[in-house]
C-alpha cells in the first residue's frame, strides 16, 4: 500500500468542507478558492476543483454570479446558498466530532505504546 494513495483520499474526504469553509465568509472565484487550499497546503488544481464546485451547486449548496473584471474575461463568483450555510454548521459539528475521536484513538494508542 502507497501512503500517497492513502493521503490523497485523506484529503479528498474533507476537500468539499474546506471550500465550503472558504466561501463562509465572502464570495470568491476559482483562482482564490485554489489559492486559499494551496496556502493551507491542500494540493488542488483547477481539473478536481471545477467538477466538485459544479456538484456543490446542483446539490443546491452554492450559487453564483458573473462579475466583471478590470483584468480579462468575467469572473465566476462562487457563494454558498443558506442551505450550502446549514450545511456547513452540520459539517462544523461533525468535523468536530471526528476530530476529537480521532484524537482519543490515536492519543490513546500513542500513550499505550510509551
Amino acid at each position: 500500500m502507497k501512503i500517497e494513495n492513502t493521503k490523497a483520499q485523506m484529503r479528498k474526504g474533507v476537500l468539499e468542507f474546506c471550500i465550503l469553509s472558504v466561501l463562509k465568509d465572502d464570495d470568491a472565484y476559482v483562482a482564490e478558492i485554489l489559492d486559499t487550499l494551496k496556502d493551507a497546503k491542500l494540493l488542488v488544481v483547477e481539473g478536481t476543483i471545477y467538477p466538485l464546485l459544479t456538484r456543490l451547486k446542483n446539490a443546491g449548496l452554492l450559487n453564483y454570479r458573473w462579475e466583471e473584471s478590470t483584468s480579462g474575461p468575467p469572473r465566476k463568483y462562487y457563494g454558498l446558498t443558506e442551505t450550502g450555510k446549514l450545511f456547513l454548521k452540520e459539517l462544523d459539528t461533525t468535523w468536530s466530532e471526528l476530530q476529537n475521536a480521532v484524537n482519543i484513538v490515536t492519543n490513546t494508542k500513542a500513550n499505550k505504546n510509551e
